[in-house]
């Protein structure tokens, strides 16, 4: 079905969906971006990368109504609950000195599959 004819709802929702999976990639950027800061520059910016995880941590969620809302395709929504639970992970790495060396390769993880959940955003978007 084209996206013209589409309810106004599923059309708003797809392009919620949109928005927060773009957002997501781009806070997972900058999450890494701070973190590089820190180790290159200046090890206050740690402080700044422990914040930033706080307010783009439940995105995923949000994607998952959204999700749903708009009538993505079923495996859309267990993406973003994937996406929740790396960046749940992600503190145990964070503070568990043994898995310490996991925390890289998952935020690596985290910018492919929320590449894919955004592109497959736009795929899904003209879609029913």
């Amino acid at each position: 079905m084209e996206n013209s004819k589409l309810s106004g709802r599923v059309r708003t929702s797809r392009l919620t969906f949109i928005i927060l999976a773009w957002g997501l990639v781009a806070c997972i950027v900058a999450q890494t971006l701070l973190a590089g800061m820190a180790l290159f520059n200046d090890p206050k910016h740690w402080s700044h990368h422990v914040i930033f995880v706080h307010i783009f941590e439940f995105i995923p969620l949000l994607m998952i109504i959204f999700a749903f809302a708009g009538r993505l395709p079923k495996g859309t929504a267990w993406l973003c609950l994937a996406l929740f639970a790396l960046i749940y992970v992600q503190y145990f790495t964070a503070n568990l000195r043994a898995a310490g060396a996991l925390h890289p390769v998952m935020a690596l993880a985290l910018i492919i599959l929320s590449l894919h959940v955004a592109k497959r955003a736009h795929v899904s978007y003209g879609k029913l």
